[in-house]
């Protein structure tokens, strides 16, 4: 009965060649060695990013849900590329303006695809104007204008 390694002493380099082959099954392992994260993510990397509101949008959930979801369009300030940005907390539009300074992160789904039953947001605000979004709509800080 055969083995499907080969063993003895000269066998090291079809064992390595071997184990890199598998370990390009692994999307982790590709998403790193491939560097896709960098090439196509629109913050490139970075786990935050600045950009100017340039409107506010309001996008229909998945099914079964039903609703607006509130969410503003961001032009970010590295690199020009225009972003849907998810506007989290109940009256969190009627803070933002357009032309307002923001602060966008990751929404936090999985691979940084979109989370729960909005379509296609993978980004969230958590400042304007440099104040974070929580603290306005909680009444703690009041919002300054450019």
């Amino acid at each position: 009965m055969g083995k499907k390694s080969p063993l003895g002493l000269y066998a090291a380099r079809i064992l390595k060649r071997k184990y890199k082959e598998k370990r390009l099954h692994s999307w982790k392992y590709r998403r790193r060695i491939y560097r896709l994260k960098e090439r196509f993510d629109p913050l490139e990397g970075a786990p935050m990013a600045r950009g100017i509101v340039l409107e506010k949008v309001g996008l229909e959930a998945r099914q079964p849900h039903s609703g607006l979801r509130k969410a503003v369009k961001v032009q970010l300030a590295k690199n020009g590329v225009i972003v849907t940005a998810f506007a989290p907390g109940d009256g969190a539009l009627n803070v933002i303006n357009e032309h307002d300074e923001v602060i966008i992160e990751g929404i936090g789904g999985s691979r940084g695809r979109s989370l729960g039953d909005i379509p296609g947001v993978r980004y969230k605000v958590i400042k304007v104007n440099g104040v974070s979004l929580q603290a306005i709509l909680t009444g703690k800080k009041e919002k300054p204008q450019r």
